[in-house]
């Protein structure tokens, strides 16, 4: 069984830094794409930053020069790293990843259960 675990959210000030990481367990074949998510409340879930297992990496307009994303294959995870923190950052952030176990043998699409991120002063 796959499970994907968030962990790295919390409160913070204006300004401050946040990493988030995503730990990924299960009888995996392959990770295509890695990705976070955010959905802020009464806001629809968009996409925040994404990785392809080649590393090409592709930001949303509202992170770019503040958030950097990066896997580390070998450990099956995928981290956000957060600066320059801005209050409109605030959200519940989900990990995202495309992945090809060795039971279904396809890649499938998993989530995790997200981890909350508050920026306030």
């Amino acid at each position: 069984q796959v499970q994907l675990v968030e962990s790295g959210g919390g409160s913070v000030q204006p300004g401050g830094s946040l990493r988030l990481s995503c730990a990924t367990s299960g009888n995996i074949r392959s990770i295509n794409t890695m990705a976070w998510y955010r959905q802020a409340p009464g806001k629809q879930r968009e996409s925040v930053a994404s990785i392809l297992s080649g590393g090409s990496t592709s930001y949303a307009d509202s992170v770019k020069g503040r958030f950097t994303i990066f896997r580390d294959n070998a450990k099956k995870t995928v981290y956000l790293q957060m600066d320059s923190l801005k209050p409109e950052d605030t959200a519940v952030y989900y990990c995202y990843q495309q992945i090809i176990d060795y039971v279904r043998d396809l890649m499938w699409p998993y989530w995790g259960q997200g981890t909350q991120v508050t920026v306030s002063s």
